[in-house]
């Protein structure tokens, strides 16, 4: 089913303690980028952080976890897990140069393990392998070099195994593989690495005799992974703007490793990418998927854009409605034989304009609200859209059908998050050159209260800001809202040079009172950036991963 490796996999400096700390009584797990398949992004179970002890007197950095290579996928947390000698606390950390770590979670220290996954005598690709005659992505700098694992893993607690995407090439082909792996030791599971490969009938771009196929080198493997009812979803966009490209949602059997679904959101157009900033796929609990496509055609008749077929963007498809392709769309999925079919959707009425002057749909990160009927998503343009998640609201040329629709001057690459207090809940957004907003959320009315949103006192940021949150249930005085920007970073696309990277803490009940700050103490400061990588809240610590090779551990002050 795959390649398989002849590399003998062996821990590195094994840690013998036996026992947890005697000061860390949680043993929470992080299995999934932002904490579960609904996406919003709350640990609810942190009995030791709270509004009263995370500031500069009690709170600060801890410990850093060093690695290879730069960051872009979420620390996963294993709580409780034999490892080594011992049972203890366990953090994952994936780089872009195919590297796993596995850290102990609540102590500085070797690595229990760690190991490269590139494929053998092969390398990571990386940004001199992508080039493009469009200005934008000449020379490419969403990644500062190497393009290895990129998508936040998934971590299947009972069986053991961490699932992740890794790419190689030898030059001149390129693989992507998914990998199955132990989580005690890193070593490869029976049939893992399984190579990446799909095709779908259609005439879209860059297809050939009338199949289009899979391409592994211009396909991005950007959003974190979903393990969704004994299946693993992995979702594709592409390396900046890089034609032919097609947004691809692959299932395989998290036992066997056997390809069980494919669907491809443009087969007879083009694009159609899956970014949301690298928030994981969201699910619900009857495995339905969710997720919102960027730049690409809507419905069947012409491609949106000047591609390789030589069409106009600015002809507007002649039958939008047909749910053959479906860029710049939200869209509920149900598995379906051996594709996904689309169960309902949404089409913002003005998805042309969005085409024609690349404010994608697809580039925000979205969520569930838990324990309702909603899912809320947001557009470049500056949009919100909460949508009924069974009746998405369709297309309609005279006007959106969605279930409530919020205006905003901003560009949306971010990523939100959710809590709910003992009286009111949230949804929590740090939109590009706007400060932090929360939007509380009507239960009765299924909507948000536009009129009344706090706004967090430190001003706009060039980028916005990635957002977890922390809680013990509902309990007053410990909700906290975790956002990371980066510093005095310019709005263009280009990522690098490295920007500094800040971590905040407020009050997750009014988001004016901000609780700490990692520059207020030059001791604090994470390093660089780590570009849409959201914080890790979990027995009573924060992880941080950075573009500094190193993930920044911060907790209480012993």
């Amino acid at each position: 089913m795959g390649c398989k490796k002849k590399e003998k996999i062996t821990p590195v400096n094994i840690i013998t303690t036996t026992v947890n700390d005697s000061t860390n009584v949680q043993h929470i797990s992080v299995l999934t980028q932002h904490n579960g398949n609904t996406r919003a992004g709350l640990n609810n179970e942190e009995t030791a952080l709270t509004t009263s002890n995370v500031n500069t007197a009690h709170f600060g950095k801890q410990f850093l976890m060093i690695t290879d290579d730069d960051i872009y996928a979420q620390p996963l947390i294993v709580g409780n897990l034999q490892i080594g000698s011992g049972v203890r606390n366990v953090a994952f950390i994936a780089t872009v140069n195919n590297t796993i770590y596995a850290y102990d979670a609540d102590e500085q220290g070797q690595p229990y393990w760690q190991h490269n996954y590139t494929e053998q005598g092969m390398r990571p690709p990386n940004t001199s392998d992508l080039t493009s005659i469009v200005w934008w992505c000449n020379p490419y700098t969403d990644f500062r070099y190497n393009i290895g694992i990129v998508g936040t893993p998934v971590i299947d607690s009972a069986a053991q195994t961490m699932y992740f995407v890794a790419r190689s090439t030898d030059g001149t082909t390129y693989y992507q593989y998914l990998h199955a792996v132990n989580i005690s030791n890193g070593s490869e599971r029976p049939g893992s690495p399984v190579k990446i490969d799909a095709s779908v009938p259609g005439t879209g771009d860059g297809n050939i005799n009338g199949i289009v196929h899979f391409n592994p080198k211009l396909n991005n493997q950007r959003q974190g992974l979903a393990l969704v009812n004994g299946v693993v979803f992995i979702s594709f966009s592409s390396h900046c703007d890089l034609n032919p490209y097609h947004g691809w949602i692959l299932g395989y059997d998290a036992q066997t490793l056997q390809q069980r679904y494919v669907y491809n959101d443009t087969p007879t157009g083009e694009n159609g990418g899956i970014w949301e900033c690298g928030m994981g796929i969201a699910a619900d609990d009857a495995g339905n998927l969710y997720v919102t496509t960027g730049n690409g055609t809507v419905g069947q008749g012409n491609l949106f854009s000047e591609s390789s077929n030589g069409t106009d963007e600015n002809t507007p498809n002649p039958n939008p409605t047909d749910l053959t392709n479906r860029g710049e769309s939200a869209l509920k999925l149900t598995p379906s034989g051996n594709t996904l079919k689309i169960a309902s959707y949404f089409t913002p009425a003005n998805y042309l304009d969005l085409n024609i002057n690349d404010l994608d749909y697809g580039v925000m990160g979205t969520l569930l609200i838990p324990n309702s009927n909603y899912y809320f998503t947001g557009c470049k343009d500056g949009n919100l859209y909460l949508l009924d998640k069974d009746n998405m609201g369709g297309y309609s040329p005279s006007g959106n059908l969605n279930k409530q629709t919020i205006p905003f001057s901003a560009t949306m690459r971010c990523q939100p998050a959710y809590y709910r207090g003992s009286t009111n809940e949230f949804v929590y957004l740090w939109p590009e050159n706007e400060p932090l907003h929360a939007f509380p959320f009507n239960r009765s009315s299924g909507t948000l209260s536009w009129g009344s949103i706090f706004t967090a006192t430190i001003g706009p940021q060039d980028f916005g800001g990635v957002i977890s949150v922390s809680s013990n249930a509902t309990k007053n005085g410990t909700g906290i809202v975790w956002a990371v920007y980066a510093e005095n970073r310019a709005a263009e696309i280009g990522y690098y040079p490295l920007y500094h990277g800040v971590l905040k803490a407020f009050d997750a009940n009014d988001i004016t009172k901000e609780l700490w700050d990692s520059d207020r103490s030059s001791y604090d400061t994470p390093g660089n950036w780590a570009k849409f990588c959201s914080p890790t809240i979990a027995n009573g610590k924060v992880y941080l991963a950075t573009s500094s090779n190193q993930v920044v551990v911060y907790g209480l002050k012993k």
